[in-house]
């Protein structure tokens, strides 16, 4: 599953970053890391960026490149 599916309020763990080199490095600048705990906190009105909390920052990012973030859900 992917970050991009899932709903507010959900709690996740990162699992697998996809895409090319430079998104990947992208993720990782930002602190989308493997084993990270992250929460949705909110979708904006168009569904269209989703923010999340990740260590403690919050973070929009747009759901095409939120679908490049595999996650399990907890």
């Amino acid at each position: 599953m992917s970050l991009n599916d899932l709903k507010e309020g959900s709690f996740c763990v990162i699992k697998k970053l996809d895409g090319d080199k430079k998104i990947v490095q992208k993720f990782l600048d930002m602190g989308f890391v493997p084993n990270s705990e992250l929460k949705v906190v909110r979708n904006a009105p168009l569904f269209d960026p989703i923010e999340v909390n990740l260590k403690g920052y919050n973070i929009a990012i747009r759901r095409s490149e939120a679908s490049n973030i595999q996650v399990e859900n907890l």
